[in-house]
Order: C-alpha cells, then sequence, then structure tokens
C-alpha cells in the first residue's frame, strides 16, 4: 500500500469524489458538483490543504483530507482530518490509521500543535483508542463527536 497526494494520482479523482459525496453530501441533497469543485480547489494549493489516497497496485483503498476547517458549527476549530474513507472491503487492515499519519504528520512539518476531527458517535471508540481525546459532543444537526489530538 502506498500513500500519495492526490494530485500525483489524479486517476482516483472521480473515486474519491464519489466516496466523499456518498458518505457525507448526499444525503443532504447536496450536488456532487459542488463537492467536485470543492476537491478541485483543495487539489490546486500547493501543500496545504490537501487530499490523500491510499492504493494498492493503482486499486484505490481510502483517502482523506487535510483542512483547515471542517466542522461548520466550530469554524475555529483546525486544522482537520476531513473525509476519511476506506473502502469497505479494505477496511480492519489500518489503512485509516496509516491515512490519518499522513495528515499528522503534515501538520507537523507545517508546525501545528494539535489536530481536530469531527465523527457521528458510533465512531467514538475508533478515535479514542488512537490517541484522539473528545472534547465536545452533540454537536450540530449530526449530533458529531469533535476530536482533538496533540501534536509533536
Amino acid at each position: 500500500m502506498i500513500i500519495t497526494d492526490l494530485k500525483q494520482a489524479p486517476q482516483h479523482f472521480d473515486t474519491v469524489a464519489d466516496r466523499i459525496w456518498r458518505a457525507w453530501w448526499e444525503a443532504d441533497g447536496d450536488p456532487i458538483s459542488d463537492l467536485v469543485e470543492g476537491l478541485r480547489e483543495v487539489g490546486a494549493a500547493d501543500g496545504f490543504p490537501c487530499t490523500f489516497v491510499a492504493s494498492d497496485n493503482d486499486r484505490f483503498l481510502g483517502t482523506v483530507t487535510a483542512i483547515q476547517s471542517d466542522i461548520s458549527d466550530r469554524p475555529h476549530l483546525g486544522p482537520c482530518v476531513a473525509a476519511l474513507w476506506v473502502e469497505p472491503d479494505a477496511r480492519g487492515r489500518g489503512i485509516a490509521q496509516s491515512l490519518i499519519g499522513a495528515v499528522l504528520a503534515l501538520y507537523v512539518s507545517l508546525g501545528f500543535k494539535k489536530a481536530y476531527l469531527s465523527a457521528r458517535p458510533h465512531l467514538h471508540d475508533f478515535y479514542a483508542l488512537r490517541g484522539w481525546t473528545l472534547v465536545e459532543s452533540d454537536v450540530g444537526r449530526d449530533h458529531l463527536y469533535i476530536f482533538r489530538r496533540a501534536l509533536p
């Protein structure tokens, strides 16, 4: 498995857009074109924000985005680990942790001292067991949990 910036793996752009849209945007009625536009803006940035892709022999395994703010109800919290997705048949193999690690390494290199993410309540244990600290729960209409992680 390799993790690379989506800029270096453009063959995965449509898959990344599809997975993010289906997981977080489709149910709200947001058009995929809005997501594609935002993903292109992230891709146009130099270094940060950025989207990472995990793949194996060019097979898409997952994605995550490093972005300044991803928590609409708490826009002052950032930088954020956002849109973490691992293909269902690839889960349980440490891919999510590797993708998160790529984002955190970027943040450390940029001098950030902490990172945030939001997640649905059923993912509490996943993040808590991986060093994330719950700082707030029941946020917004999706009743999200907000986590923070200190960076070295």
